[in-house]
Parts: C-alpha cells; sequence; structure tokens
C-alpha cells in the first residue's frame, strides 16, 4: 500500500453545527489507505459524541494521531510529534485549558504501554482493532485515567460503528475506500501486519454491500476495497457459503452509481480464476492492479515466506494480461533483506524488466521487532541497499515514465474529482490512477468524460475534452 500522511479537514456541509458541538478534534494520519479509512471512521464514531473535526492541532481539543509501523522509523516520526503536542499541551495548561492526546494505529498496537511511558503526554492509547471503542475510553479519560486499549477485539468492531451521515459521507468527494479485510495470515518474515492487525478477518457481504450503497447515495462514483490482503476476502453471503472477492466485485457493479471499483493490495497466491475473470468481464473495474511480488530471487522469496516463485508470479501475470490486454501493474520491492546477494539483486532487476510496471513502491529492508527478518543473519550492509535501491528505483522510474509517455494521444475516461491548482484547471483521475489535469469547461465534479491525453508529467497527465458527437455532427 502507499504511505500517506493525511490531516481530516472539517466538513463543512456536514451540518454538525446542528447537533451543538462544543469539542474539536484533529486526525493526523500516516500509512495506507487503510489507515485514512480508519481515520474516517474514527471521526464518524467521535462526531456523535459532539465532536467536529477542524483542520490544526491548535484548534482541537482532541488531537488523534493514527500510526503505521510499516515504514521505516515509523516510532521516530512518533515521538516527534509527540514532543511538538507536549509543548502545546502545556501552554494551553497555563490558560487552564484542556488538550486530549490519543495515539491510534499499528505503532499503538506495537508499542501501546511503551507510548505512555516514555509519552506522557498521552491519555490514551487504541490499537486498529479497537477504535470502536474510542468514545468510551475517551470517557475513561475524562475521569482521570490513562488509557491503553489494545487487546484484540472478541466483537466485530465494524457492527459497533455507527453508519456515518449522508452528509459527513458527501464531504470526501466522488471516491471512498471502503475496508472489507484486515489482518494477515501469511506471516512474511519482513511484515509486522499479523503482529499488529491481527489474523485474517472478513466483512460479511450483507454488511459490506449496506456501507457502499452509503456510499452511492452521498455521490461516490469510484469505490476502493480494501485489505491488508484483500483478495483473501472470503465473507459471508446471504445465501449462507462464503464469497470470494471476484464474486463480491460482480455484485459491488450492480449498485446504482458507482461507476468505477479498485481494490488494494493483494497477494498473488490469492488471485483465483474468478477473480482474474472478473477484471476480463466488468468494466468499471479499473485496468490497474497493484500486486506486489517483493523481490525477483526464488532463494529471497523463500526466506521472506511468499511462498511462491518468481515464475510462478510472471505465469500469473500472463494470465490477469490475457483476461485484461490493457491492465497496468504496479508493485512493492524490498532491496537488502538479509542474505541478499548481488546475484539474488540482480534477479529483482530481472523480473522488473520481465513484467514492466506503471507504478511501484520500493524501499530498503528494515528489521521490525518481533519479526523473523529481524532475528536472521547475514544482515546486508546500508550502502549496498543504497545503491542496489537507486538502481532498483532508475529502472522503476524509467517505466514508469515510459507508461505515461504511452499514453499521449490516447482517449479515456477520467473521472473529475476537484479543482486544480491553478485557475481555470479540475483534476480528475485515469482508469491507472494518475491525476488528469483537464480545463475547467471539462466537466463538473462527479463526472466521467472522455479525455485525449496532450502531455504528460511523471506523475501526472494533461488533458482536453474528447466532445461527443451526434450522427447529424452536431456536438
Amino acid at each position: 500500500m502507499d504511505d500517506i500522511s493525511i490531516t481530516h479537514k472539517p466538513d463543512e456541509a456536514s451540518g454538525t453545527a446542528s447537533l451543538a458541538n462544543t469539542r474539536k478534534v484533529y486526525v493526523k494520519t500516516y500509512g495506507c489507505q487503510m489507515n485514512v479509512y480508519d481515520s474516517q471512521r474514527m471521526t464518524d464514531s467521535l462526531a456523535a459524541e459532539g465532536y467536529s473535526p477542524t483542520d490544526t492541532a491548535e484548534d482541537a481539543d482532541l488531537v488523534l494521531i493514527n500510526t503505521c509501523h510499516i515504514r521505516e522509523k515509523a516510532s521516530e516520526k512518533l515521538y516527534s510529534a509527540l514532543g511538538r503536542l507536549r509543548k502545546m499541551k502545556d501552554a494551553r495548561a497555563k490558560e487552564g485549558r484542556e488538550l486530549t492526546v490519543g495515539v491510534a494505529g499499528c505503532v499503538a498496537q506495537a508499542e501501546g504501554d511503551e507510548i505512555t511511558r516514555r509519552a506522557p503526554v498521552v491519555d490514551l492509547v487504541v490499537g486498529p482493532q479497537t477504535y470502536h471503542r474510542l468514545p468510551q475510553a475517551l470517557a475513561r479519560v475524562r475521569q482521570g485515567e490513562r488509557v491503553v486499549e489494545t487487546e484484540y477485539a472478541i466483537e466485530d468492531k465494524f457492527e459497533h460503528l455507527p453508519a456515518p451521515r449522508k452528509e459527513q459521507t458527501r464531504s470526501r468527494g466522488v471516491t471512498a475506500f471502503l475496508t472489507v479485510q484486515e489482518g494477515c495470515d501469511k506471516f512474511c518474515t519482513f511484515c509486522v501486519v499479523p503482529y499488529t492487525r491481527g489474523s485474517e478477518v472478513s466483512r460479511p457481504v450483507a454488511q459490506i454491500l449496506k456501507e457502499a450503497e452509503k456510499l452511492a447515495d452521498a455521490g461516490v462514483r469510484e469505490l476502493t476495497l480494501l485489505g491488508q490482503n484483500v483478495n483473501a476476502w472470503h465473507g459471508q453471503g446471504a445465501d449462507g457459503r462464503e464469497w470470494g472477492l471476484g464474486e463480491l466485485l460482480y455484485r459491488l457493479a450492480d449498485i446504482p452509481g458507482i461507476a468505477r471499483l479498485r481494490y488494494v493490495t493483494s497477494h498473488p497466491r490469492d488471485m483465483d480464476d474468478t477473480l482474474i475473470h472478473a477484471h476480463r468481464d466488468l468494466p468499471m473495474l479499473m485496468p490497474y492492479l497493484h500486486l506486489p511480488v517483493q523481490a525477483g530471487s526464488d532463494r529471497i522469496l523463500k526466506a521472506m515466506n511468499r511462498k511462491h516463485t518468481a515464475a510462478d508470479y510472471v505465469r500469473l501475470i500472463d494470465r490477469i494480461r490475457e483476461a485484461r490486454s490493457d491492465i497496468a501493474l504496479s508493485g512493492d520491492f524490498i532491496v537488502g533483506f538479509p542474505g541478499e546477494t548481488d546475484e539474488d539483486f540482480e534477479a529483482t532487476l530481472q523480473i522488473v524488466r520481465d513484467v514492466t510496471y506503471a507504478a511501484a513502491y520500493s524501499f530498503k529492508y528494515s528489521p521490525r521487532p518481533g519479526t523473523p527478518g529481524a532475528d536472521m543473519d547475514d544482515h546486508v550492509p546500508e550502502a549496498v541497499k543504497d545503491e542496489r535501491l537507486q538502481r532498483l528505483q532508475a529502472l522503476l522510474s524509467e517505466q514508469q515514465y515510459a507508461f505515461q509517455r504511452s499514453l499521449i494521444g490516447k482517449t479515456m475516461d477520467v473521472l473529475i474529482e476537484k479543482a486544480g491548482r491553478e485557475p481555470g484547471q479540475m483534476v480528475g483521475r485515469s482508469p491507472w490512477l494518475q491525476p488528469v489535469i483537464i480545463d475547467v469547461h471539462g466537466g463538473e465534479i462527479g463526472d466521467i468524460i472522455n479525455v485525449r491525453i496532450i502531455s504528460t508529467g511523471t506523475n501526472s497527465l494533461v488533458g482536453v475534452r474528447e466532445m461527443e458527437t451526434t450522427s447529424d455532427g452536431t456536438i
């Protein structure tokens, strides 16, 4: 998944003033799209408790930091932010005002008691499986307790979260995330997810459809299904049997108003025939797939406990491309895993050349405490990791830019999402996820229009609307 840092801004259209809110919450989100989703649902939950969102910590009565444990130096980022909040909290206290500080997310899950020990500024810690208990935790804080809520919940947290109000959902725009699966049972040796998010849990079909229909009713046009291992989703259907992700996508495609579907992040071992057929059969399932391979060396893949070979992965890509010829791939790569030799790294470069990627995320291996990789021998020197990462990123960047250039002169459907930075501009989203800059007269937010691409940057496209003509030649 992408690495994201997002501030949740006030919901101007939510009508929260009618609730006579007197408290404000500021949420800072680090990490993946699932953390973005979690932050939104925490905000929804707090709205029911009288908190309205604000876009600055200085204006807030409650500050929540939603953390990610995947990326390097996640803890350092957290404690740096908490140091700044301590100064703010001390200044407030001198003025006779209160500031409540909370830490949520995967770092909270992994280091709950350690956070409260190292950072007295923190009033509460909630893990990703317990954020539905946030209102009760805050009530305990108001009674003078410091709260650490990181035990895995027995109950289904999604059933205990209030449904977002229509006005709240509408303000988020025409695209939305929807978590369908959490946790992971794969236990890759480099990864902390099984320890911070727990084992795989799939939401039932009815629950997902209910939330998707609410999003569609609020104006969402593009829906991205989320999971740590989303294509392992196997939710209970109304017919009593377990559905797979492909079957779910076919059903979501029937919801009026939803025009586009995506899903992230997938594991190669869980890409079954029905899901591949969904890419073939559903035009609304966008031709962009994030399917991490992590390395190209079978020896390193085995050490990572990926349980597939490089050849398995390439054969799978061939099948997917046979089903959907215009599909573009993105992936994740780790360089410098313990024991990685020059030959192993060359195998990673080779799989990149064999597959060709439209986008990718690449990282130096960094040990995560508690994972098997951290205890392995033969760790790769940092200087070697740096050099390998630079070579890999140069190749990936070359492929990404080649894909961007290949779109010049082509027409595509673009979903208009927001106003652009410059006057007279709108920004939309291509089927392959790139931002597309168009003239303001191209359409309105929520429209899906036909656009011809006239130029490209590294990460974005520039296009003009292709005006459709009738049989008599009029526009």
